[in-house]
């Protein structure tokens, strides 16, 4: 007997490329459970699969930095906290630390929907119940109908995960100029944010600053207290746009709604921004 739920969740996380660095990413999730059924005559019930299944995602991956057993770099384990430290084939460099629920280790040579399809498999399956003899997902990025970038970012007034220093999205974004839209502008910010860290300039500090990791010379460095503990991280500043305001999607409608606005004065600008899959915040300039 098969079960499916489609759209189960979305993931919403970043991984580390040997390549681009840190990448912020969404992924729907498509579940299907093949079994026998059990005395409820069910293979599993919906509500566990939403509660159980979408929980145990949740727990493991989401809002977190996926890191490849196959990274260049170091991750080193303390008891309230872990480090990493990489630099990628473009010279430029990562250092974090964090609490360990901030991480999410991947056995593999990358971090690509195949490796994280593998390891939700091998996380999810022996902690459902024994009729369920099989399990299938597939992982996809939304389908976009505009312009999309790849982003992380940390927020230290979140109450929930988005706290965690280094998680992210691919978000799609909307520009539009007196009621038509733009997507030469489009283009222009998802080329501009691709693969970006977006910072907040209040969490900037000195390398000298930095309690765990260490600093290279063109590196900016950032740090914050939050409900999850001290997190703090350098990072080549070519990969990085310092915001002057907190990162929260709200602000940053708001921040490239300002951006685009000086460029165009006298025109009615919307801005669209999304986080993520199906969530966003619109701004008026």
């Amino acid at each position: 007997m098969i079960l499916f739920v489609n759209s189960l969740t979305v993931i919403d996380f970043s991984y580390l490329c040997n390549k681009r660095g840190a990448v912020g990413e969404s992924w729907i999730v498509d579940l299907t459970l093949h079994g026998k059924l059990n005395d409820k005559s069910m293979v599993l019930d919906f509500g566990l699969v939403k509660k159980q299944i979408k929980g145990i995602i949740d727990d493991c991956i989401d809002h977190r930095l996926a890191i490849p057993s196959g990274l260049t770099g170091s991750v080193n384990e303390f008891e309230n906290h872990k480090t990493l430290d990489c630099t990628f084939g473009d010279n430029k460099h990562l250092a974090m630390s964090a609490p360990h629920q901030a991480y999410c280790m991947i056995d593999a040579e990358q971090v690509n929907v195949e490796s994280v399809t593998e390891f939700l498999i091998a996380t999810i399956l022996p902690k459902l119940p024994d009729n369920i003899e099989k399990i299938e997902l597939e992982l996809k990025p939304e389908h976009s109908q505009s312009f999309y970038y790849h982003y992380s970012h940390g927020l230290k007034k979140h109450d929930g995960n988005c706290q965690r220093i280094i998680h992210g999205h691919r978000s799609q974004i909307g520009i539009s100029l007196d009621g038509i839209s733009m997507p030469r502008l489009q283009k222009e910010w998802s080329q501009k944010w691709e693969d970006i860290y977006l910072a907040t300039s209040e969490d900037k500090i000195d390398a000298k600053d930095l309690k765990h990791v260490s600093a290279k010379s063109d590196d900016v460095c950032f740090a914050y207290t939050s409900a999850q503990g001290y997190f703090e991280m350098a990072i080549s500043e070519s990969r990085c746009d310092i915001l002057p305001v907190d990162t929260t999607v709200e602000c940053i409608a708001e921040h490239v709604a300002g951006q685009v606005k000086a460029q165009y004065p006298d025109k009615d600008v919307k801005i669209t921004a999304y986080e993520g899959v199906g969530k966003g915040s619109i701004s008026y300039a």
